[in-house]
């Protein structure tokens, strides 16, 4: 098949046009699989492995062996890492719903730094997956460097905010386009900026270590 000019760039685009699709369909597959409850994180933290991948360069490997190693070795971690997640949200929530519903002029003074509160769990959250993938670290350690990569690249966690509300924001005029791009391009999205932006992390620190 001819892979160069106008033939093989549409080879190309059909190529990762399938690929995205079957890693969608997989993550969907195996958070059923799970029963959701106990499958949605693993097949999520499975399908930014798959992503992280990609963005290494990587584009050949196996996406279904890729994806089942990482389901499966990261099955207990990651559900322990969305318990934690679910749980800090559920304590937002009530929050939230104490805040609106109080009678007293001082909740309204509230709404700032819950907003805020609520900012910054939501920007750490395009970091902690991205973390868990690309580093061998206990969950501590990925909730607390998560917080200090999403300071140290404001503009890249803007983008990513932005960004996957506008790609959520087009997904729900198209419902049926979830089923095969979906979890898979916000996926994409998020660890592009991540990756670059661990990069950048990596390369301030060989700087400081070299003038030491």
């Amino acid at each position: 098949m001819d892979t160069s000019g106008f033939l093989g760039s549409l080879n190309k685009l059909l190529e990762w046009i399938s690929r995205l699709a079957f890693l969608n369909l997989l993550w969907i597959s195996f958070s059923l699989l799970g029963l959701i409850i106990f499958g949605f994180f693993p097949a999520t933290v499975a399908m930014f492995a798959v992503a992280r991948k990609w963005m290494l360069g990587n584009d050949e490997m196996s996406i279904f062996k890729t994806f089942w190693t990482a389901y499966k070795r990261e099955f207990l971690k990651s559900n322990i890492l969305g318990v934690i997640i679910v749980a800090i949200g559920l304590i937002l929530y009530i929050d939230f719903q104490f805040v609106q519903h109080a009678a007293n002029s001082f909740a309204s003074f509230l709404y700032v730094p819950f907003f805020i509160i609520t900012l910054i769990f939501i920007s750490m959250l395009f970091y902690i997956i991205p973390i868990f993938v690309h580093y061998d670290m206990k969950l501590s350690q990925v909730i607390k460097n998560s917080f200090f990569v999403m300071i140290m690249n404001p503009l890249s966690t803007f983008y990513m905010l932005i960004g996957s509300f506008g790609i959520l924001f087009v997904l729900s005029y198209a419902p049926p386009i979830c089923l095969l791009y979906s979890g898979n391009l916000l996926a994409l999205f998020i660890m592009k900026p991540a990756t670059n932006a661990f990069d950048k992390i990596n390369q301030k620190s060989q700087l400081l270590f070299q003038e030491q």
